[in-house]
Parts: C-alpha cells; structure tokens; sequence
C-alpha cells in the first residue's frame, strides 16, 4: 500500500495510519518514522538471534518477539519497535489505539546501523529505561562481531561490557540465557562500517536499512 506521509500527525491520525499501513511506523511529537526495511546482515542476525532464544525461553514459558511486536514506552507514547524483544514471564498486553502493545519486556536487543546506531545508544536507550521491567539492554553490530550488554543494577544504574570476541559468550542472567557470538554472527558477512549519513533524530521519515 502507498502511504502519503504528512509533516505532523495527531495521534489518532497515527493510529489510523498504523492499522492500515503494511509498513510499521513509530511516533514522536507529531513525527511518524517509517522502520520497514533491513539488510541481508540485519537480517541475518536477527534470525540467529530468535532461533537461539526462542527454545531456551519456551522451556521456561517465556518469549522472543521479531521487530513487529509493538512495546509501550511511557515517556515516549505511545510505544516503540525493538528489534527483538525478551522475556521470561507471561506476556503481558495493553490496547493502545486499538492495537496491542507487549508492558512487561526483561531485555530488549537493537541491532546496530549507521543511521540508528546514535539514536540507539542514546535517546532510545534514555525512553526504554523508563519501562519498569526492561533489565537488559543488547546493541548488536552488523558490521562484525560486537555486541554491546548494559545490565540494570540497584539504584537505576546500568553496568555494561562490550565483546568482540566471535568465539565469546554473553550470559542474559534476568532471562536465564547464553548468547554465543559465533551463533548471533553465523552467515553474517563482515564488512567496513559504512559512513553515518542519516540519524533517526532527523525529522519526517527515516528507514531502518
């Protein structure tokens, strides 16, 4: 479906265009965002990511969402799209302008491009902290091997570690989980990081490549 984009959008004109869109849009302050659209890498990984948590979670009777599952925000309304979103209790599920919204995520994973990595590690970061169950936090490189891991910590601190090593491990301990590097990066072909041209703080639309 052709979407024609206006300069700024109510709410409920956003709403409108969420449920009759094909494509899947995020909102802030009047702006819409388009997140359709990936890289072979993006993809990749995102693959190797829900095959290697989806059967550790479903033992325990938790979850693994792809980037089509919508995640309240509440200092960012009405809610957001993570790349992949985790967690081990019941999910649990809020109507927001008659479409569901995922309330209880444990971990939430990005994966990293020149045009969302600043946005990612900052405002974004900055939004999903206000989420009263979100303790973990993944930025996943596309280029090569690293994956940055903040970790929530009492007094609303965040400890974080950084690994590169392809034949490195990362434990998720709120979610009980081991993420192996070289399972994350499986078929995933590594490449110079291309220049940071775009930023999703720009105004009007901005797509995930």
């Amino acid at each position: 479906m052709s979407v024609q984009v206006k300069q700024n959008y109510t709410l409920a004109e956003y709403f409108e265009l969420e449920r009759t869109s094909e494509e899947r849009w995020e909102y802030f302050n009047g702006e819409v965002f388009c997140m359709s659209g990936a890289s072979r890498n993006h993809g990749e990984i995102e693959i190797n990511l829900i095959a290697t948590l989806d059967p550790k979670l479903r033992e325990r009777g938790g979850r693994v969402y792809p980037a089509n599952i919508r995640v309240k925000v509440p200092v960012a309304p009405p809610y957001r799209y993570p790349d992949l979103t985790a967690l081990c209790d019941e999910p649990i599920f809020e109507q927001i302008g008659g479409v569901d919204a995922l309330t209880n995520p444990t971990v939430l994973i990005e994966i990293l491009s020149p045009s969302t990595e600043a946005y990612d590690r900052g405002d974004q970061f900055t939004y999903y902290k206000s989420i009263p169950s979100f303790q973990e936090y993944l930025l996943v490189a596309q280029h090569r091997p690293h994956i940055t891991h903040y970790v929530r910590q009492a007094g609303e601190k965040w400890e974080y570690e950084e690994v590169n090593d392809p034949s490195a491990s990362i434990s998720l301990p709120n979610i009980e989980c081991t993420l192996a590097l070289g399972e994350v990066y499986r078929n995933v072909e590594s490449s110079p990081p291309r220049s940071r041209t775009q930023n999703r703080d720009q105004p009007n639309i901005v797509e995930r490549p």
